[in-house]
């Protein structure tokens, strides 16, 4: 059961940043031009989709709580600040999605918040990660800092990393999703913002093993792990290579691999520690009787059913936008 729900965790996380991600980046980018064709074609691509990705979310957040309870209380109380400024972004965006269509002298209002409640939520989900991996200070399961231990030099350069790679992944979303001005604009900013994301995870890299040396070891006593840093190398050719050609579809799936090779590294580099070298899996789960009174409900029915509702939703609304046809 313990294994079962910290993968259930994981995929859902994972799911989380993948899909939620693009629609957050799109978010950024949005504020980066002011054609008013251009904001329509990229507000087309992700609204029929990103309030059921931000879904995935809150699938995280209860498995988080109902599976492992003490990481999650442990984990509430490290993040208490970054946590609701995140979801204060999410809901600003949100309402900014269905109110700037209706608007017409508050739009200007509503464009803003929908830029920066896309980026106030995508740093401090980075900056929360940044957190985890320069370690919180716990003594017997909880936590002993104060509201503000999760800031530091590190967890913003983090913030300001996940930042770059969501608008690297929104871009990828746009170069699939649209025509004309809106994809010629997005192919011309993915290497850019390659690039940027790429020297922030090298300098985030070195950060890190700076501070815990220890995790080095852990790759080279298991040389066969380098294959999926060299996987995301590949995946970093594949994305230029989509760019160069101008094949739709290549960039984003190539920036989806990526993503999963740095899920994947960070996974390997701190397993079997739910908050690192502090708090494993096994010491985080609840009892095996609420596991399984879980696993009946959300494991076995819930679940499927949602990953089904988010491959049919995808099916549906697959293809290139269309303004023509109104809203979606």
């Amino acid at each position: 059961m313990i294994l079962y729900w910290s993968l259930i965790l994981a995929f859902s996380i994972l799911l989380y940043v993948l899909l939620d991600g693009f629609d957050l980046g799109v978010g950024m980018l949005f504020g980066l031009t002011r054609d008013e064709t251009r904001r329509r074609h990229m507000l087309a691509a992700v609204s029929p989709l990103w309030d059921g990705n931000e879904t995935w979310l809150i699938v995280a957040g209860v498995v988080l709580w109902g599976a492992f309870s003490v990481a999650y209380s442990l984990l509430v109380s490290a993040f208490y600040v970054p946590v609701m400024l995140m979801l204060a972004g999410l809901i600003f965006r949100g309402v900014a999605f269905e109110f700037r269509g209706r608007a017409r002298r508050t739009r200007a209002i509503w464009d803003v918040g929908f830029v920066l409640g896309s980026l106030v939520a995508a740093f401090m989900q980075g900056a929360m990660v940044g957190a985890l991996v320069k370690g919180l200070p716990v003594v017997n399961g909880r936590f002993t800092g104060d509201v503000m231990t999760w800031c530091s030099s590190f967890s913003a350069l983090c913030g300001v990393a996940l930042c770059a790679g969501y608008a690297l992944l929104g871009a990828s979303w746009v170069v699939r999703k649209c025509e004309a001005d809106a994809r010629d604009a997005a192919y011309r900013a993915i290497a850019p913002l390659l690039l940027v994301m790429l020297v922030l995870l090298i300098v985030l890299f070195f950060h890190a093993l700076h501070e815990n040396l220890a995790i080095m070891h852990r790759w080279l006593d298991r040389p066969y792990l380098f294959l999926v840093p060299l996987i995301a190398l590949c995946a970093i050719v594949g994305t230029l290579m989509g760019v160069r050609r101008r094949r739709d579809d290549q960039p984003f799936l190539m920036i989806v691999l990526l993503f999963i090779c740095a899920y994947a590294m960070l996974a390997i580099s701190f397993w079997p520690y739910m908050v690192p070298f502090s708090l494993t899996v096994a010491a985080a789960a609840s009892p095996h009787a609420s596991l399984a009174f879980m696993f009946w409900g959300e494991g076995l029915f819930i679940y499927p059913l949602m990953l089904g509702y988010t491959a049919y939703s995808y099916h549906v609304f697959k293809g290139k936008v269309d303004l023509t046809s109104g809203h979606y």
